[in-house]
This record gives structure tokens, sequence and C-alpha cells, in this order.
């Protein structure tokens, strides 16, 4: 994986979060504030591990008290859990500027894009089969630039 910066101090956004956060029912903790905080900032989805180091800088906190905390805030749709090809999992806002994931088959980097595709299907599936749609995930799986060139 690659490893996104992410900066769970800055720019708190505790209204919004807040808002977020009372909406799901779920109490408003510095712990979930900061989460939330550190996924807003990263400019890619983040592991738990990842989440863990850049709050450890903030708190003293466990990883299991993350993997509580993205779990509860995944069952709330505030957040998007992404489950990768190799088994491992990324979270994200749950919001429109959500990633999709691109995974090289050969040497196992993740980027990410920005761009979805599935966005002007999503009322067409609606429609066809009644789902209120809340959110989707893809994975591309292919060969990134720098295999395709040892394979040539």
């Amino acid at each position: 994986m690659s490893n996104p910066s992410c900066n769970c101090s800055r720019d708190n956004h505790r209204q919004e979060n807040n808002d977020m956060l009372k909406s799901a029912k779920l109490k408003a903790t510095r712990k979930r504030m900061l989460l939330l905080n550190c996924l807003r900032h990263s400019d890619a989805p983040l592991t738990a591990e990842e989440i863990y180091t850049d709050l450890k800088k903030e708190i003293n906190i466990n990883l299991s008290t993350v993997y509580r905390a993205l779990n509860a805030l995944t069952e709330s749709d505030i957040i998007i859990k992404q489950m990768l090809s190799d088994g491992n999992s990324v979270f994200q806002l749950n919001n429109t500027n959500h990633q999709h994931i691109l995974t090289c088959k050969m040497c196992g980097k993740v980027s990410y894009v920005d761009i979805c595709p599935v966005d002007s299907l999503l009322n067409e599936i609606s429609d066809q089969t009644g789902y209120e749609i809340t959110g989707h995930n893809l994975e591309f799986i292919g060969i990134c630039p720098e295999c395709s060139r040892k394979l040539v």
C-alpha cells in the first residue's frame, strides 16, 4: 500500500463531524472526531493501521479501539469500508468525493482514482431492483505502467 498522508489534528471540522455522528445516533467522542478528521484530510482511503499510526501521534489509543470505531462508523454509513483483493480493507468518508481503487496484480501497488463510472447507473439499478442504494465499492485490477514496461 502507498502511504497516504493524513493530519488528523488540522482543521477539526467539529460541527460537520458532530452533525454526522448525531444523525447516526453516535456519541461525538474525541477519538471518533479525530478519526473522522484523519479520513477527511487523507489524500486516499486508509487502512485501520494507517489511521491508528496517525491517531497515536495525537492521543493514547489502541488498535482495537480504532477497529471498533471504524465498525461503528461503517455500520452507520458515515464511512465506507472497501475490501481489497488481497484481503486488506481501506476506509474513506462516505461522501460524493469517494475514490475507487486500482491494484496491480503483479507488484500489488495500489492507486486511487476519483472517477466513478457507477454513478450514472445508480438510478437505473435502484429503479430495477427497488433498492435505495446508499454506497458502493469498486476495485479495478490490472497491471501498472512500471510492470507493463517490464513485460516488453
